[in-house]
């Protein structure tokens, strides 16, 4: 199983685009849409390329292997333009006998983790900063932004595939790996 997942998208349609075709996202039997898609959000700088009505025609072209949820900067007029639900504050996801817990991380996160069981993977966006890592028998995935990146990390995106969870940047250089924590470790 191939699975994409991009968060923080903030209008930015030239790296939307990038991530698309570095990710070989035609190829991804799903692709995951941790929030924040059109808009910049009020403390964020304008994104390079920043264009929320051609992002929204873009994602569209996708709608069919797109599993979205809701982010902090996300609004219900937005949904006007996204052909795909992106209305929830979380999706459930099984992947290889795992559950993933999808969220943009404004609400549940790493210091205010959702009932998970130890081989559940939390995955969020929210911060811009990515990480693979595991606590307590629950993994913690964070493909970090394509847009606007923070903590001095360059603009990245997640693939899932083969048992591993990637962090990768534009130019598809791994940053970050991780595989799926061990069920009932927690």
């Amino acid at each position: 199983m191939k699975i994409l997942f991009i968060s923080d998208i903030h209008g930015a349609l030239p790296r939307a685009r990038t991530v698309f075709a570095s990710a070989g996202a035609d190829t991804a039997d799903a692709v995951v849409v941790l929030g924040d898609v059109l808009y910049h959000g009020p403390r964020n700088p304008l994104p390079e390329g920043y264009d929320p009505r051609a992002t929204a025609a873009f994602m569209n072209l996708w709608k069919h292997r797109i599993i979205a949820v809701r982010g902090n900067c996300d609004s219900e007029v937005d949904q006007t333009l996204l052909e795909f639900p992106a209305r929830s504050d979380f999706s459930w996801l099984f992947v290889d006998g795992h559950r993933l817990f999808l969220t943009h991380g404004h609400l549940w996160h790493e210091d205010n983790m959702p009932p998970l069981n130890g081989g559940d993977v939390l995955v969020y966006g929210h911060t811009h900063v990515p990480q693979a890592r595991e606590r307590g028998g629950v993994g913690i995935w964070n493909p970090g932004s394509c847009s606007l990146p923070k903590e001095g990390n360059e603009p990245s995106y997640g693939l899932y595939e083969d048992g591993v969870f990637r962090v990768l940047t534009l130019d598809g250089e791994v940053v970050l790996e991780r595989g799926l924590p061990k069920a009932g470790t927690a």
